[in-house]
C-alpha cells in the first residue's frame, strides 16, 4: 500500500489480474473498516480498506483481501447488498454481479463454509448496471443493451419488466426514495418509475447522446447527474426536465458519472479509456474547473468510499485511490 504521486495517485493496491469494475460498499455494515469488491477476467475479490483519513493509527492505507470468488467469465458490474454485514456472527457478504454472458450472479458466503451462488437469465443483451433494493436488499433491478429494466426476486424470479426505447445504461435506487426506480437510457432520457403501479412518473431529457452514465444523488434526492458525449450534465428535478447546468469536461468522450457519498457538490467524471490512459475528474459545483485531476493506465470501474471524500477506479493489475477536498 504506497503513495503514488506519479500518476498522483493517493494510494494503489495491487491485483492478480485486470480490474474490470470496482464497488465500495454504500451500506453501513456495522464494521469499522470499508467493504471493497473487484471483479476481473474471472473472479471477484472482496477486500476491506482502512484510510489514514478516517484512523490515525493507519499509516497511509491497510487493505486486506477477505475471499476471492470464482466467477469463470468477465465481470462488468457489481452490486453490494445492504444485508451484507461483517460483525454478524457469523458475517454475511451478499453481491450481485452483472457479466459478459448476460446474467446475473448473486453470491452470498459467511467467508467460512457457506458460499452460494445463484444464477439469474432473462436479459437478451449486455448488462450494463445493476442495484439492490437499498432498504430491505430482497429485490435487484438491472439494465440491459436488451432495452429493459427488470427487477427480480433473490431467487431469480421477474417482478417487474419496464421496456426501454434505447439501451439501459444506469439504474439507481435511493434510500428514500424506495419505491421508485431512476433508469438512464443511453438515448438522453432518464425517467423515474413508480415500482407500485408499475408506470413511469417524470422524465429527463439530456439533449444530447449518447448518455453514458447517470447517478442520483445521496445527499438530495433532488439531483440528478449524468454524462452524456463529452459533457457532464446536472439537473434539479424540481426546477426542469432540461439540465440547470452542464459542462464539457473529456476531450474524447465521457464515460462513467458518480457523486460522492458525503457531499451533495461533489462528484467525479471518467474519461473512455485511451491507448494509454484514462482521465478521472473530480468536480464540485462551486469551482468552475476541476478539483482534480488523475491518471490511471487504461482504468474502468468508479467508486466513492461511503465515508470520506475518496475515490477509486480499477486499472491493469491496480486499484488507484484518490483523497479529494469536501
Amino acid at each position: 500500500m504506497k503513495q503514488d504521486s506519479t500518476r498522483n495517485t493517493s494510494y494503489t493496491v495491487d491485483c492478480e489480474d485486470y480490474v474490470h469494475v470496482v464497488k465500495f460498499n454504500p451500506f453501513e455494515g456495522g464494521d469499522s473498516c470499508s467493504l471493497i469488491a473487484y471483479g476481473g477476467n474471472n473472479y471477484v475479490v472482496v477486500g476491506t480498506c482502512r484510510f489514514q483519513e478516517e484512523d490515525a493509527e493507519v499509516e497511509s492505507m491497510q487493505y486486506k483481501t477477505l475471499r476471492t470468488f470464482h466467477h469463470g467469465i468477465r465481470v462488468d458490474a457489481i452490486a453490494w447488498s445492504p444485508e451484507t454485514r461483517l460483525v454478524a456472527i457469523p458475517p454475511q457478504i451478499r453481491f450481485c454481479t452483472a457479466a459478459s454472458d448476460r446474467k446475473l450472479r448473486l453470491f452470498t458466503s459467511d467467508l467460512q463454509d457457506k458460499n452460494e451462488f445463484k444464477t439469474f437469465d432473462g436479459h437478451s443483451d449486455y448488462i450494463n448496471d445493476l442495484v439492490f433494493a437499498p432498504s430491505e436488499g430482497q429485490e435487484i433491478a438491472s439494465v440491459s443493451d436488451d432495452h429493459t429494466c427488470r427487477v427480480w426476486d433473490l431467487e431469480g424470479n421477474e417482478k417487474a419488466h419496464f421496456v426501454l426505447r434505447s439501451p439501459g445504461m444506469s439504474v439507481c435506487w435511493h434510500p428514500e426514495e424506495a419505491f421508485k426506480l431512476m433508469v438512464a437510457e443511453k438515448n438522453g432520457t432518464i425517467r423515474f418509475y413508480d415500482l407500485i403501479t408499475q408506470q413511469a412518473i417524470l422524465s429527463l431529457e439530456c439533449e444530447q447522446t449518447p448518455l453514458m452514465s447517470a447517478d442520483w444523488c445521496l445527499k438530495n434526492t433532488l439531483k440528478i447527474g449524468a454524462v452524456a458525449g463529452s459533457d457532464w450534465l446536472i439537473w434539479d428535478i424540481t426546477r426542469s426536465s432540461y439540465p440547470q447546468d452542464k459542462r464539457p469536461v473529456h476531450a474524447d468522450r465521457a464515460r462513467l458519472f458518480r457523486w460522492s457519498q458525503v457531499n451533495e457538490n461533489l462528484f467525479a467524471t471518467t474519461g473512455y479509456p485511451g491507448k494509454t490512459t484514462t482521465q478521472l475528474l473530480v468536480h464540485h459545483l462551486g469551482h468552475p474547473q476541476p478539483i482534480l485531476n488523475g491518471t490511471a493506465a487504461v482504468g474502468s470501474g468508479l467508486t466513492w468510499h461511503r465515508t470520506l471524500p475518496l475515490c477509486a477506479v480499477g486499472g491493469d493489475h491496480k486499484i488507484f485511490f484518490w483523497v479529494t477536498e469536501m
